[in-house]
């Protein structure tokens, strides 16, 4: 790895361990053309944008990922659910949560494969992908209160089932 690129992730790490330390937790956003290492040569991807946690599995919970919404939203719901562990709640899967300023619901879902869309929480836990820390995906409904493991869901592009994404 050159000097440069080096640098960058020594830079990216102070940056997630500092968050971690004043809020609990990190938010890792993926997608669109974002890319912010030294000389990224990212191409855009059809894939869905995503978020999420790096920090609640050092508050003995799983990782939160969430598809298909923007930063802002991805904040925001990540921040409720974060407060709510963080104050001792467990998601639990196939438990259905709501929200007070969100109009839709989520059902948690385990992820089979973290391993190979959570690098960074792996890169700050020191987990190689094949122990990695365990995530759940919130699968949210659409605007009919169908979820997107059932049929006549509006968008399945935007949150693909778990276990069938990669990053």
């Amino acid at each position: 790895m050159d000097a440069r690129t080096q640098a960058w992730l020594d830079q990216e790490d102070a940056n997630v361990a500092e968050k971690i330390r004043q809020y609990g937790w990190f938010i890792q956003y993926v997608g669109g053309s974002f890319c912010s290492r030294p000389e990224c040569e990212c191409s855009q991807s059809d894939d869905p944008a995503f978020a999420y946690t790096v920090g609640l599995f050092g508050l003995a919970h799983p990782e939160l990922l969430i598809f298909g919404v923007g930063p802002n939203t991805a904040a925001g719901v990540i921040n409720t659910l974060g407060s709510r562990v963080r104050d001792g709640e467990a998601l639990l899967p196939g438990q259905l949560v709501t929200f007070d300023e969100w109009p839709h619901q989520i059902i948690p879902e385990p992820v089979p494969n973290p391993g190979e869309i959570v690098f960074e929480a792996n890169r700050y836990y020191q987990r190689p992908a094949d122990v990695s820390v365990p995530v759940l995906q919130l699968s949210y409904d659409d605007t009919e209160g169908k979820f997107p493991r059932e049929k006549g869901y509006a968008a399945p592009e935007m949150q693909p089932r778990p276990g069938t994404f990669k990053a």
